[in-house]
């Protein structure tokens, strides 16, 4: 009599015809835009109330400008967990490439100014410098958040793709939940902490971009505090 291997107590079920394993994510909150979008306000806000001498041309041209871009995106893009259009991409990117080049003109003024011996008041001078050290930072976070591992679709839709930074919960997915991804706020803190360490804390840059970005960072945080901290002293006292 021929032998019989035993059945199988707990058979797998095949996938149906077409399906694909789900990715660790799947089931994770969605990514909304609406914290990026917070964060573009406040930068503006920030721009708004900078002094004439550290703005070029019309001070509402920036922010008529961002709320012509950022006013769609929440409309037709509200969650970047599902994969964008590159149009979609494009404008994101546009979006924080302004408020960036708007607060390095402003930096730039202030060293100028600061340099050339402009008469200015203590307060006014370290109010000045915290609204663009403040703005860096916001910028910087919105910078990290678009560009890790592809951009926040593209972490959702492959979690396993390569990445840029290594965050904490990376470097021991044992102590975390599966399927942990990086949301806004977490690059927000790591855009923080470099501004006030000049390099990174927890988390690692470890692609030569990302490296590169954070060293920008730090470098135009260390200028803002240094000379901003000794001009503000000679004339406070």
């Amino acid at each position: 009599m021929r032998d019989v291997a035993p059945a199988d107590p707990d058979p797998t079920p095949p996938l149906p015809t077409g399906s694909a394993p789900t990715p660790a994510s799947g089931g994770r909150r969605h990514e909304p835009r609406w914290p990026a979008s917070l964060a573009i306000v406040v930068a503006l806000g920030l721009y708004l109330v900078l002094p004439s001498k550290l703005v070029i041309g019309p001070r509402w041209v920036l922010p008529v400008l961002e709320a012509a871009l950022i006013i769609p995106l929440l409309v037709t893009s509200p969650d970047r967990r599902h994969r964008e259009s590159n149009a979609i991409r494009v404008v994101s990117v546009v979006l924080i490439a302004l408020i960036s080049l708007a607060n390095l003109v402003s930096l730039a003024l202030l060293v100028h100014y600061l340099i050339t011996g402009g008469q200015v008041t203590g307060s006014r001078l370290v109010l000045s410098a915290l609204a663009v050290w403040t703005t860096s930072v916001l910028v910087f976070s919105l910078w990290y958040w678009e560009l890790d591992g592809g951009g926040p679709a593209a972490r959702h839709v492959d979690p396993a793709r390569s990445r840029d930074f290594l965050f904490p919960q990376d470097a021991n997915p044992e102590l975390f939940s599966s399927g942990w991804l990086p949301n806004y706020v977490d690059y927000l803190y790591v855009s923080f902490t470099n501004s006030t360490a000049f390099s990174p804390t927890d988390t690692m840059p470890v692609t030569t971009w990302s490296k590169l970005l954070m060293m920008v960072q730090s470098a135009g945080a260390l200028i803002t505090v240094v000379l901003v901290a000794a001009r503000a002293v000679n004339i406070l006292s």
